[in-house]
């Protein structure tokens, strides 16, 4: 086992999940690695807690690696720090005049795992598999993919789709030959890692693919930690992991030989409200759509203007994270004209009152026509800082005279309830198809997407123009548009979600470990944090 060098902070490591401890003495046995300025060479292996398993394994074909990096695989292309294309395994991509045809052209020095060469027919295998299983990497829009010869593949859509760019960032490619039933439990790629082992539920161990075509990295062993936020604390600061992923809660103190890494992102927590009445209408499946308090505008307009994002930020994020003015923030298709306003609770009782919202018993809550001001926040009952944001929430809705029940829930009950109920939602992606998924009425029901039913015409109209637009350009401008257009339209002003904040995620990173130029990371599942992990280096 490789150790490091003998500093005050790390004088154990483990590669058991923690079970043994070393003690780093003279007479323990083994040697100890010296850093290159004394003399000797530097470790050579990480360990990491970044955050749990997957469920369903390392199938790029059912999701794995759409958020980070897919770590055994290449994809044909990438997103740099500054979330602009690169290429991967692609050399280049073109889209015919009609938005249907896309040509990619891949390189040829690159092999998999097994020493197989990587081919197009094996990324047409890929998509095409992918577009069939329906997997959690959305390839729907794909007609047929087809190999035009050794390197070069075709991929026909049923209908122009601008945001078919990101399945070429975010899918990883399969060996036809190796594509086999357990697949996701043994992966074969052509990524800069390999799998070695998997104890499930305490680690996993990869090493370094020496055929990779790209950038090798400078580890040749990375060793994944399974473990829960307590136990990843204790670990860092035992000085067992070399990065640990940890809550903005726990992120306030220091540890000795290692810094405090608060990477920006676009994962945002927000409020989904029900947005029409309660007619008694079902879903296919039975589930109750409606609620009579939230279905008015004035009320969704004046909970987000009654909302403090920075107190939010301040008090339940320690500071890690900023306000939230939207579900895209930051990116190339958001548009910051659509950002509500600081908190204004004058404005929101005056928004309250115009819409006859009055409270005419003096017991601090409004009515309107007979019924209370008053409705139920749900949360995921074991999410501490969803829990935090619902609570802060209710606290600031009470003066304007609007009561909220924050109730704490399994996700099958919100599952059962969430067109009824408003719920505390996080979303957060490089993928702006998320943002035509939340207020497309044509999502309104499905799965999580616009749970509460919200649809505007002119909105649907701006979304499905971004989506079929040929060119990078009018799709962000289409986008833009369904926030706020020239005619003062847009879902911003239909308020269908409070949008609360957006997190930093929080790393303690040892001190000696260059993590290079990071990205603004999307949602936190997976392990964003590895995007970049082939430029990652010791500096002492």
């Amino acid at each position: 086992m490789l150790r490091r060098p003998a500093r005050p902070r790390r004088v154990a490591r483990t590669l058991a999940a923690l079970a043994v401890a070393v003690t780093l003495a003279a007479g323990c046995g083994g040697t100890v690695d010296e850093r290159s300025d004394g003399g000797g060479s530097v470790p050579t292996e990480l360990t990491l807690a970044v955050g749990g398993e997957p469920d369903d394994g390392f199938d790029p074909t059912l999701g794995w690696g759409r958020y980070g990096s897919p770590l055994f695989q290449s994809t044909l292309l990438k997103r740099a720090a500054d979330l602009s294309l690169t290429h991967d395994l692609a050399t280049d991509y073109r889209v015919s005049a009609d938005g249907l045809t896309w040509t990619v052209d891949i390189r040829t020095d690159a092999v998999f795992s097994d020493g197989q060469p990587v081919t197009a027919e094996d990324v047409a295998y890929t998509f095409n598999t992918a577009a069939q299983q329906g997997g959690l990497t959305d390839v729907t829009a794909l007609e047929r993919a087809t190999a035009v010869d050794q390197d070069t593949v075709e991929m026909r859509l049923v209908e122009p789709r601008s945001t078919f760019v990101n399945r070429l960032v975010s899918l990883g490619i399969v060996p036809e030959h190796a594509h086999s039933a357990d697949y996701a439990q043994h992966p074969v790629g052509s990524g800069p890692f390999e799998l070695v082992s998997w104890e499930k539920g305490q680690q996993m161990v990869v090493q370094r693919n020496d055929d990779y075509y790209g950038e090798l990295p400078s580890f040749e062993r990375l060793v994944f930690l399974f473990t829960d936020e307590d136990a990843t604390l204790a670990a860092a600061r035992a000085g067992q992991v070399d990065v640990a992923s940890v809550p903005s809660a726990m992120a306030t103190g220091s540890i000795a030989g290692m810094r405090l890494e608060a990477v920006p992102s676009i994962d945002n927590r927000g409020i989904a409200f029900p947005t029409v009445p309660d007619e008694g209408r079902t879903t296919e499946a039975g589930l109750p759509i409606g609620n009579d308090v939230t279905a008015d505008l004035a009320i969704r307009e004046a909970v987000s203007r009654a909302i403090d994002r920075q107190q939010l930020v301040d008090g339940v994020l320690e500071g890690f994270g900023s306000p939230a003015t939207g579900p895209v923030d930051g990116t190339p298709w958001h548009e910051p004209a659509a950002a509500v306003d600081d908190a204004d609770p004058d404005a929101a009782i005056a928004l309250l009152e115009e819409a006859g919202w009055v409270d005419t018993d003096g017991d601090g809550v409004r009515e309107k026509d007979g019924v209370r001001a008053e409705f139920t926040l749900l949360y995921p009952a074991s999410d501490t800082l969803r829990q935090g944001l619902a609570l802060s929430v209710v606290d600031m809705a009470k003066p304007v005279g609007i009561s909220i029940r924050a109730e704490g829930v399994s996700w099958e009950e919100i599952d059962r309830r969430l067109h009824v109920d408003a719920v505390v939602f996080g979303w957060g992606s490089h993928d702006p198809t998320e943002m035509y998924n939340l207020y497309h009425s044509a999502q309104a029901g499905i799965e999580l997407w616009n749970p509460g039913f919200y649809a505007d015409a002119t909105v649907d109209a701006h979304l499905d123009a971004a989506l079929a637009a040929r060119d990078e350009e009018t799709a962000n401008r289409e986008w833009r548009a369904a926030q706020l257009d020239e005619h003062g339209g847009g879902f911003t002003g239909d308020h269908p979600w409070a949008w609360l904040v957006n997190l930093d995620h929080t790393y303690f990173v040892d001190e000696c470990l260059d993590l290079g130029e990071l990205q603004t990371e999307p949602h936190g599942h997976g392990w964003p944090i590895t995007a970049g992990i082939q430029s990652w280096r010791w500096t002492c």
